[in-house]
């Protein structure tokens, strides 16, 4: 008899390079123990408060936890590393950037209704992270979202007229309720959560767990 597949519910801002990592990490992990998976994507805003030019993001990080350049680079070496492991591709200079992501949460939530979520939400980790492009503007948004096959005046109406800000809103407001503070959070066959990127093994582990329940 085939098994159920399980459900994966992972909390995350496009902006977090750990989520895209702990998102490889879960697939990897799915494909060597050969348990199917399903995911779907919730909004977490890092910086719900970032003004619309965004920020530079050495300068956001040290400024936000008292790092210092150099711990600063040494955490874009280590991410770079364990990137390249998982085919994620970092991109880092000077002039990196971190932005709102309010807009980019409410595409994603219009893409859902398609079945296109988690299209959008790869397709905007590369727009941030490989292609260093500004996920906050709109005609990025909007070009990314193409991309992917969402119709381009249904999104420029949904951010035009902020027909999701509400919705996006409340799912937000529900994961900060149950406590989830930071991301990536995973939640497991709606169970058991874990918080970061906890890598293959362990994700494996976790896996075998909910499979043979």
């Amino acid at each position: 008899m085939t098994k159920t597949p399980i459900r994966v519910d992972i909390v995350s801002d496009v902006v977090c390079p750990w989520c895209i990592v702990g998102y490889r990490q879960l697939l990897n992990a799915a494909t060597a123990t050969g348990i199917e998976i399903e995911t779907y994507w919730h909004p977490f805003e890092l910086n719900p408060e970032m003004e619309p030019e965004g920020e530079n993001l050495r300068e956001h990080i040290m400024r936000k936890y008292g790092s210092s350049a150099e711990q600063s680079d040494a955490a874009r070496e280590q991410l770079t590393k364990i990137g390249a492991e998982l085919g994620i591709n970092f991109l880092w200079s000077d002039a990196s950037c971190i932005y709102n992501t309010f807009n980019a949460h409410q595409l994603i939530h219009l893409a859902s209704d398609e079945g296109k979520a988690q299209d959008l939400k790869l397709a905007l980790f590369e727009a941030y992270f490989t292609q260093g492009r500004d996920v906050s503007n709109d005609d990025v948004l909007l070009e990314v979202a193409e991309t992917i096959g969402l119709d381009r005046e249904k999104a420029e109406t949904a951010l035009a007229d902020q027909s999701f800000a509400s919705v996006v809103r409340e799912k937000e407001a529900f994961w900060t309720s149950r406590g989830v503070t930071g991301v990536p959070t995973m939640i497991f066959d709606g169970k058991f959560a874990t918080s970061g990127a906890q890598g293959v093994d362990n994700f494996s582990k976790i896996l075998a767990q909910f499979s043979d329940t």
